[in-house]
């Protein structure tokens, strides 16, 4: 049985076949970042599915990075977040140049982020229980901790105990700043210090370790906690695993400065996907505080 076509309907046709033809595929531009691979397990999925289930991968749970904005969003009850020293920032007391001036770096990152500096911190609620919370964030030249990111930790701590408030910081860091020295490693003594008179009122200090937390940061309050959870398969370390090796001269387990390996010899207390840590800080403020539930 033969198909007819009127003539009307054939030049038509024939008319778009000749405009897709002449279409410049340059023009056709796709964004983006519309479609993810997981590094882990190779799914591909759409970016809004990874963003409703909070940049974790739903087939592995493999957690891909994310923002102190994130994080303060899938923590912290709506409308109850209020910011402290949002505008503190960096100068360049040694006037360090390496690749680049200190100082442009500290600009060109303020622009990429949208952050003064690698730490943000405030009060909220989490639940109904009052909170100060602190949140690194490795986008801002790899978390590192330098003179402004003490001082705001330090700042909200001291708060903190005026207030008897708990404490969480969450912690994402390449260790202390090298740009700033010195400068940089006091900040190790001063946070602790700060975190040392909270803990005499017996307040609440949890700390989260997400991957990377290594360094200065590691050496000082992240390990500090009353109790410390970890994302799963988080990088957590002091020194750098070749460092290590070099040093001793042995070949360190695969699975050496992960979550899963500190929580297996007792530097860990909790590994708390990043899905379930609203639920489970709830859960741990409760039982500390049950009068504010």
């Amino acid at each position: 049985m033969k198909f007819k076509m009127s003539l009307s309907n054939w030049l038509l046709v024939k008319r778009n076949l000749v405009v897709a033809k002449n279409i410049n595929k340059s023009n056709l531009k796709i964004p983006d970042g519309l479609w993810i691979k997981c590094d882990k397990c190779g799914l591909l999925m759409y970016y809004k599915t990874l963003k409703k289930n909070l940049k974790v991968c739903p087939q592995c749970m493999h957690h891909f990075p994310t923002s102190s904005y994130d994080r303060i969003k899938q923590i912290v009850e709506l409308d109850s977040w209020q910011p402290l020293n949002n505008n503190l920032s960096s100068t360049d007391p040694l006037g360090f140049s390496d690749q680049k001036l200190y100082r442009k770096r500290l600009q060109d990152m303020k622009v990429k982020t949208g952050l003064h500096d690698a730490v943000q911190t405030g009060l909220g609620l989490i639940g109904s229980i009052p909170i100060a919370l602190g949140v690194m964030d490795f986008r801002f030249m790899g978390g590192s901790m330098g003179s402004v990111v003490g001082e705001k930790l330090t700042r909200l701590i001291e708060l903190a105990t005026s207030q008897r408030l708990p404490i969480i910081i969450i912690c994402a860091s390449g260790g202390a700043r090298m740009q700033e020295g010195m400068l940089s490693l006091m900040q190790m003594a001063k946070v602790s210090s700060a975190l040392y008179k909270h803990k005499q009122l017996n307040l609440l200090y949890l700390s989260i370790l997400t991957s990377p937390t290594t360094g200065g940061v590691t050496a000082s309050f992240a390990m500090l906690g009353d109790l410390i959870l970890a994302e799963p398969n988080a990088l957590i370390a002091f020194a750098g695993r070749r460092v290590i090796e070099q040093t001793i001269r042995q070949d360190l387990p695969a699975n050496f400065q992960t979550s899963e390996y500190l929580f297996n010899h007792g530097f860990i207390d909790l590994i708390v996907p990043r899905t379930q840590l609203r639920m489970k800080l709830i859960q741990l403020l409760t039982f500390y505080y049950p009068s504010l539930k």
